[in-house]
C-alpha cells in the first residue's frame, strides 16, 4: 500500500463516507482543539519520538521534569512541563489523516498543536536513535489509549539539516512503510501497552534524518503526528542523548500510583449547570500528573473548563492537569470545574482517573 504525502487519505470509501457525514452535519459534532483525546493516545517508542525520549530522559526520581539534554530543556522553557507528561498527546482532533497543506511548515513535529511547539525547535541536539539503512526492524508505538488505525512512516530527503525548520519539502512524498491496524500488546494506559509491526528501514540513507509517523484512526478524524530523530550509521536502536544522561543506564521508571475523580454539581439552571471534579491521589507515592475522562450524556456540551486542559470528541471528554496542579502528594487533591450547556444535570457521570 502506498500513499502520497498530501491532504488526501485516499482509497478508503468507508472513511470518505464518515468525512462526508461530518461535513454535512457539523452541528452534531463538537470538537475542542486542545491536547489529549478521550479515545486514543500514543507516540512512537522505537524509534522514540522527541516527546517520548524527552519525557523518558527528563523524568526525575521524584516525578519532576528535569532535563539534562539542552534540546529537551529548550522545549521545557518554551512550553512548560505539561507537554512532557502528555508526551502521548501530539494530535489533531480534526486531522482526518491530512498532512501536507494541513500541518504548517515548521510545525510538523507538533502537528500544528500549539501545546507542543517546543518540540518544533530546529536543533541538532535532540535525543536520537542509531539505525541501519535498509535493515529489518521491529517498530513500536505506545498505546496509552488504544484505537484502530493506520500508521504511515516517512523519512526526510537526503541533505536534511536539523538546524533548519522542518518543512514538507524536506520529506519524501511516499511512506517507506505502512502498518495497517497492527496488533496490540501489553497493558493499555501504561508504557508497556503498544502496537508493534516489522518492516524494512529506507535504504540508501546515511547520517541524520527524521522518521515522521502519522497515526490515522479508522474510527474518527483524530490523527497523531510525531518526529523521531535518527542517524543511519549501522546502529541497532541504541539511543544517544546529547549532553544528557547515559542511555546505557535506563532512567528510573515513572512513579506508579492510583487516583480517583469525583463529580458534583455546583449550581444548575434551565439549560445548563456548573460542575466541579475533585482529583485525589489515593496512592502511597507522589504522582506527576493525572488524566480524567468520561462520557457526556446526549444533548450536553461543555461551554468552558478551567484548572485543566481538555478535549471533546463527540460526547467523549478528556481532561489533563494544568501545568501547576498535576503533581500531587499521597492523599492530596485538586479540582477543576466546567460549565455544561444542554439538558439537566441528571445522574453524575462515571469518571475514570489515570496517573501519568
Amino acid at each position: 500500500m502506498t500513499r502520497r504525502l498530501s491532504g488526501s487519505a485516499g482509497g478508503r470509501p468507508r472513511r470518505r463516507v464518515l468525512l462526508l457525514l461530518l461535513a454535512v452535519l457539523p452541528a452534531l459534532t463538537l470538537v475542542f482543539f486542545t491536547p489529549g483525546s478521550a479515545a486514543a493516545h500514543g507516540a512512537p517508542m522505537q524509534p522514540g519520538s522527541r516527546t517520548f525520549l524527552c519525557w523518558k530522559y527528563s523524568l526525575s526520581d521524584t516525578g519532576e521534569i528535569k532535563p539534562s539534554n539542552p534540546a529537551c530543556q529548550a522545549a521545557l522553557d518554551k512550553g512548560g512541563a505539561n507537554p512532557f507528561y502528555n508526551w502521548f498527546s501530539v494530535l489533531r482532533s480534526d486531522g482526518a489523516g491530512r498532512t501536507r497543506g494541513f500541518v504548517p511548515d515548521g510545525q510538523l513535529c507538533s502537528g500544528g498543536n500549539q501545546t507542543f511547539t517546543g518540540f518544533d525547535l530546529q536543533r541538532k541536539d535532540w535525543p536520537y536513535t542509531h539505525l541501519t539503512s535498509g535493515a529489518t526492524m521491529t517498530f513500536s508505538y505506545n498505546a496509552w489509549a488504544a484505537h484502530p488505525g493506520w500508521f504511515y512512516l516517512y523519512v526526510t530527503k537526503d541533505g536534511y539539516d536539523p538546524a533548519q525548520p522542518l518543512t514538507w519539502d524536506d520529506m519524501e512524498e511516499q511512506p517507506f512503510l505502512t502498518a495497517d491496524h497492527p496488533p496490540l500488546s501489553g497493558q493499555v494506559g501504561t508504557v508497556d501497552g503498544k502496537y508493534t509491526w516489522t518492516g524494512n528501514l529506507p535504504s540508501g540513507k546515511t547520517g541524520r534524518h527524521i522518521i515522521y509517523m502519522v497515526w490515522e484512526r479508522s474510527d474518527s478524524a483524530e490523527t497523531f503526528y510525531s518526529c523521531s530523530d535518527v542517524v543511519f550509521d549501522g546502529g541497532n536502536g541504541e539511543v544517544t542523548v546529547p549532553g544528557g544522561s547515559d542511555p546505557g543506564d535506563p532512567p528510573t521508571d515513572p512513579p506508579t500510583g492510583e487516583c480517583t475523580a469525583t463529580h458534583k454539581v455546583v449550581s444548575s439552571w434551565n439549560g445548563g449547570h456548573q460542575a466541579e471534579v475533585t482529583v485525589t491521589n489515593t496512592g502511597s507515592t507522589p504522582m506527576p500528573g493525572w488524566m480524567a475522562d468520561w462520557t457526556l450524556p446526549a444533548g450536553q456540551r461543555i461551554d468552558s473548563l478551567w484548572n485543566g486542559t481538555h478535549t471533546v470528541s463527540g460526547q467523549e471528554v478528556t481532561v489533563h492537569n494544568a501545568n501547576w496542579n498535576g503533581k500531587l502528594a499521597a492523599g492530596a487533591s485538586t479540582t477543576f470545574g466546567y460549565v455544561v450547556a444542554g439538558e439537566s444535570a441528571g445522574d453524575a457521570p462515571a469518571l475514570r482517573c489515570t496517573v501519568h
